[in-house]
């Protein structure tokens, strides 16, 4: 039985969480693998929207298994009103449909408060455009071996020795924003007030998924944000803050590199960013306003409006290529209805040369000027689609240049965000 990564290819928001909600009816396991609540997924099934932040996108589908893994970090409170509004819903959510892995660091209050501090004393140019959450900040601690673990709840004196150990880091780092210190007895308090309702759901998840993949049960497992975010690999430093490509998996969740069969990476027939950073082929004009209008390009998280513009072949061939993808499921074709001629960035001029990939170097980047190919667009509708006979010839001709220019052939394409409009051309699950 394969078992299924799916990750962004781009900047994030290209569509997973209606790809993971479509394949999970496939898979008898979803896994969170990294990231916070800072990325969001609206799910659209049968009319009923559902805005999920920390919560695994299969928590909307009866009778799977959802897991949050250790690459993840938690806040707590944040999941706690998630479970609450998905409840209201009318989905089931139990410790029997959502586990959390015992060794998940968790993002306090004075992480988001941190992140926030930070953000507002950046001079221009430096900003990073996070969200606020404190995302940064508690993989920071993780990483600093200071953090507060799920694992930890469940002990009060561990508990408040590894909050002292964190306040012995923060205060003093506070102090030099101008921050007051931590309330040390206050914070304690609403850690032990908030454990009961976290630890039911913790579970030593390498151990389960170790026996779930000897039962011969399918996993699949879900990234947020998008490749071009990752902490190695994205266009540093205005990237998030933990690995997003397929490699972190497995790491993600507790298991080793063979538990993963096939990478589906999920891209969007053009480009978007939210936040700040390079984008060689951001469209600040008409073009760029009339895709953002038709793909409702505002951030699920943050509902701040997204930065639109042509797709790029370049950066999607170098995310194939660091996350090992086999096949992508290209999503909002339709966006692209109705326009006359349509742009793809194949590489860049840099320095009189031609690249066929964006540099590391930030100062390099900077340089970079898209080099354009031209194809026909179309006037007919694609909205709804779900076979190739109900695409327009040209619609077609563009999919399969996106195809040769990627080195990646696609296994999916949706034409809306609900989930039944979406033509299969490769189950990844069947690999």
């Amino acid at each position: 039985m394969a078992n299924v990564v799916v990750v962004g290819a781009q900047w994030g928001d290209e569509g997973k969480g209606k790809l993971v909600d479509w394949l999970s009816e496939r898979a008898d396991v979803i896994a969170r693998f990294q990231g916070g609540h800072n990325a969001g997924h609206t799910l659209v099934i049968g009319g009923q929207v559902y805005k999920l932040n920390a919560l695994p996108s299969g928590v909307v589908r009866g009778g799977k298994l959802s897991v949050i893994g250790n690459g993840v970090v938690l806040d707590p409170w944040h999941l706690v009103n998630e479970i609450a509004k998905i409840r209201e819903q009318g989905v089931e959510i139990s410790p029997e449909t959502l586990m959390i892995a015992e060794n998940t660091p968790l993002i306090l209050p004075f992480h988001g408060e941190l992140d926030r501090a930070r953000e507002e004393a950046a001079s221009k140019g430096t900003k990073i455009g996070t969200t606020g959450r404190g995302i940064g900040p508690a993989y920071e601690d993780k990483v600093g071996r200071r953090c507060v673990r799920v694992a930890d709840l469940a002990d009060e004196a561990t508990l408040i020795a590894r909050v002292d150990r964190a306040l012995q880091h923060h205060d003093p780092l506070r102090k030099g924003l101008g921050i007051e210190p931590i309330d040390r007895t206050a914070l304690i308090e609403k850690l032990k007030e908030i454990a009961p309702q976290i630890l039911p759901f913790a579970a030593p998840v390498w151990k389960v998924l170790t026996e779930k993949r000897k039962a011969g049960k399918r996993i699949l497992f879900e990234g947020a944000q998008g490749a071009l975010l990752d902490i190695d690999f994205g266009t540093y430093p205005f990237v998030t803050s933990s690995n997003v490509i397929a490699g972190q998996a497995a790491t993600g969740v507790g298991l080793g590199p063979n538990a993963v069969d096939y990478v589906l990476g999920i891209v969007k027939a053009y480009t978007t960013r939210v936040g700040e950073g390079p984008f060689p082929t951001e469209l600040d004009d008409e073009t760029g306003n009339r895709l953002g209008t038709r793909g409702h390009e505002f951030g699920t998280v943050t509902g701040r409006k997204r930065r639109c513009g042509w797709f790029d072949a370049a950066l999607v061939r170098q995310t194939a290529a660091t996350s090992g993808m086999k096949g992508i499921a290209l999503t909002k074709l339709d966006v692209l209805d109705g326009f006359e001629t349509l742009k793809i960035c194949t590489g860049y001029e840099l320095d009189g040369e031609v690249v066929d990939y964006l540099p590391t170097a930030a100062e390099a980047q900077a340089r970079c000027t898209p080099v354009y190919e031209e194809l026909e667009g179309w006037s007919e509708s694609t909205e709804g689609a779900r076979s190739w006979a109900e695409l327009p010839a040209a619609a077609i001709k563009y999919v399969r240049r996106i195809e040769e220019l990627i080195d990646c052939p696609v296994a999916l394409l949706s034409t809306s965000p609900e989930r039944d409009d979406t033509i299969l051309v490769t189950d990844p699950f069947a690999d």
